[in-house]
C-alpha cells in the first residue's frame, strides 16, 4: 500500500511601501509590496508549510527562523528548493498543490502561469502538479482593506 500524506499551509504579510511584490516566486509590478524578514513571498511560505507539515518536519520558522541573519531579504525560491530536499531526504515526494492566493490588488491570475513555471522548476516538479487560485475577500478585513495578504496551501506527499 502507498503512503499517502496531506498538509496544509497558511501565511500573512502585511503589505507596504518600498517593498517589491514577491509571489510564487515571481516579481509583479505594484505599488505596494510585503513586508518581512525574507522577500515576504506569501505564497512560498505557504507551501513550505504544507510541505514540511505533510511530512511532519514542523513548519517554515523551525527550519528558517526570521532571527537568523543568514534569511534576512532571502529570496524565498532558496526556502523552497531547501524545504524539498528535506522532504526528500525524509523519503517523500510531491503528489501536488493546490493553493490560492487572497489579494483585493493587483490581479494575479495574469501571473499564474509563470508562478506555476518558476514553482514548478524550483521544486523539479510538473508544472501540471500545481494549482494556484486567486481571489478576493470582497473588500472584508485585512486583505479588503489592502493592509496585507494571505495564501493558503494544500499538498499531497507519497513516500518513495
Amino acid at each position: 500500500m502507498m503512503k499517502v500524506r496531506v498538509g496544509f499551509g497558511y501565511d500573512v504579510h502585511q503589505l507596504v511601501p518600498d517593498r517589491d511584490l514577491w509571489l510564487g516566486g515571481v516579481r509583479i509590478d505594484h505599488t505596494v509590496g510585503l513586508k518581512g524578514h525574507s522577500d515576504a513571498d506569501v505564497l512560498i511560505h505557504a507551501i513550505c508549510d504544507a510541505l514540511l507539515g505533510a511530512a511532519n518536519l514542523r513548519d517554515i520558522g523551525y527550519h528558517f527562523p526570521d532571527t537568523a541573519g543568514e534569511y534576512k531579504d532571502i529570496d524565498s525560491k532558496i526556502l523552497l528548493r531547501d524545504t524539498m530536499r528535506l522532504l526528500r531526504e525524509a523519503g517523500y515526494e510531491l503528489g501536488n498543490i493546490d493553493a490560492t492566493i487572497a489579494a483585493e490588488r493587483p490581479k494575479i491570475n495574469p501571473h499564474i502561469p509563470s508562478m506555476k513555471q518558476t514553482l514548478a522548476a524550483v521544486m523539479a516538479v510538473d508544472e501540471n502538479d500545481i494549482s494556484i487560485k486567486a481571489t478576493t475577500s470582497e473588500r472584508l478585513g485585512f486583505v479588503g482593506r489592502e493592509e496585507g495578504m494571505a495564501a493558503y496551501a494544500t499538498v499531497l506527499i507519497t513516500a518513495r
